[in-house]
């Protein structure tokens, strides 16, 4: 009997594919799911099933997948160029891209350094800042400062400046020092901030640059919501207060935006929103809407201007990928941001954000499983545990989190954990009745998963 489609593909993936953040072993022991096509918020698996795409594939989606404008931008400049190198040479599409980008972005980030993601956005504003001090005559900078439970990916300088408890330790013999502040405490959701203390982070932090700052060259930070830390979030005022310190005490400041940018949080740029000048500002994830691959590093102009000078003197920047300024990626970014500044001026996505808290609390409130959720604009965390708040955590082998994605699976939504914690990222565009089916969702699954483990 000839194999379906899906059993082609079952094969296919189990002989020859290596998944990224996935245990392989336990990976081809359940059912795989082959995603197909997409539209709006839906994705198609190789079955036809559809599944509300939860996670915004990777917190990269703005517009929906199959988005019309999206994908003409894409075809119109298919039909002039797909690819040509930015090493020395420039292109239409790069250029009116980095303009637009300049024109939104705060008024003394003037430059823009492209790149292929997130990670790479990051390791460009570190090589930057690094080379930066050398040419400016302060060769001993080369200390960063990172925040507790920071990700900002995992090339090597991006895992240096991550939190290694995490994701990163066994690589620590390989990573550059960095210096560690604690994270401010904050818990918000629903519309409402419950608990809001920055007093020891921040008391920590100066302290550090007080002894320390003629040797740092860099403090970096995900700004108002760490993502992959489980969306923990800054109190409001944070980011204005780090920010006065790196000016005070002569360094540079890199927000990471990868993942806030791009009207996650309900505008384009958390930094422009909080009146923050930072010296780098990273981008990615939803600059393409999730189309294509690409980063973007904004700088002030007085870091540009000191890597000028004759070639003989070697200041050039001596960094680059194949793939830096893609014509399609620029297309197709350019397309999006435009989009995404309509929805926002009319109120549209300050619309979806309100219905998302309201309906998260109407679903969630009172749920006997959860010790903590965590919500500010379209991201919200969701922490498990045994017995309601405030009890001890699962034994990590029990692997609940992922049994409750699984389970959200048969109610039709897709969701990827972190550990006990459920990260719930739709796309910018979900509308209400979808915000309804997934929290309704979400609920049922939770329910099937404890009832099974009461059972």
């Amino acid at each position: 009997m000839a194999l379906t489609m899906t059993q082609t593909l079952d094969q296919w993936d189990a002989r020859c594919n290596w998944h990224a953040y996935t245990q392989m072993q336990e990976y081809l022991s359940m059912r795989q799911l082959h995603i197909e096509r997409g539209k709006g918020c839906w994705l198609y698996d190789s079955d036809g099933k559809r599944y509300l795409d939860a996670t915004a594939s990777l917190w990269t989606n703005v517009h929906g997948h199959q988005d019309p404008d999206l994908d003409r931008a894409v075809t119109d400049q298919l039909h002039k160029v797909a690819h040509s190198t930015w090493l020395g040479l420039s292109h239409p599409a790069g250029c009116r891209l980095s303009e637009h980008l300049v024109a939104r972005a705060p008024a003394r980030l003037e430059r823009v350094f492209f790149s292929d993601n997130g990670a790479t956005a990051v390791e460009v504003a570190l090589k930057l800042s690094f080379q930066y001090w050398q040419l400016a005559g302060k060769p001993e900078k080369t200390l960063g400062i990172k925040m507790e439970g920071a990700y900002h990916g995992d090339t090597f300088g991006a895992m240096s400046v991550g939190d290694e408890q995490g994701f990163h330790s066994r690589f620590h013999p390989w990573l550059f020092p960095t210096l560690t502040f604690p994270a401010p405490l904050c818990r918000e959701w629903g519309g409402e901030v419950y608990q809001a203390d920055a007093t020891e982070s921040l008391r920590q932090l100066e302290r550090m640059l007080q002894k320390q700052a003629e040797r740092i060259a860099f403090l970096i930070l995900e700004p108002s919501v760490q993502g992959a830390a489980g969306m923990r979030l800054q109190p409001p005022g944070f980011l204005k207060q780090v920010a006065a310190f790196c000016q005070r005490y002569g360094i540079h400041l890199i927000l990471d935006e990868v993942f806030v940018g791009f009207g996650r949080l309900g505008s384009l740029f958390i930094c422009g929103a909080e009146g923050v000048q930072p010296d780098f500002l990273c981008l990615s994830k939803g600059l393409t809407a999730g189309y294509l691959p690409m980063g973007a590093t904004l700088m002030t102009e007085p870091i540009y201007e000191a890597f000028l000078g004759p070639f003989e003197q070697y200041r050039t920047f001596l960094h680059g990928h194949t793939f830096t300024a893609n014509p399609l990626a620029a297309a197709v970014a350019l397309k999006s941001s435009q989009k995404l500044e309509q929805r926002i001026d009319v109120g549209h996505l300050a619309e979806t954000i309100a219905v998302f808290s309201k309906t998260l609390t109407a679903c969630l409130s009172g749920q006997p499983h959860i010790s903590e959720i965590r919500q500010r604009g379209l991201t919200a965390a969701i922490d498990l545990c045994p017995e309601g708040a405030n009890t001890t955590a699962f034994p990590g082998a029990k692997r609940m989190g992922w049994k409750v994605c699984l389970a959200a699976r048969q109610q039709g939504i897709l969701l990827r954990p972190l550990g006990d914690t459920l990260l719930l990222v739709p796309p910018l565009v979900i509308q209400p009745d979808e915000i309804d089916f997934l929290l309704k969702g979400l609920v049922k699954a939770l329910q099937a998963v404890f009832e099974n483990e009461q059972a």
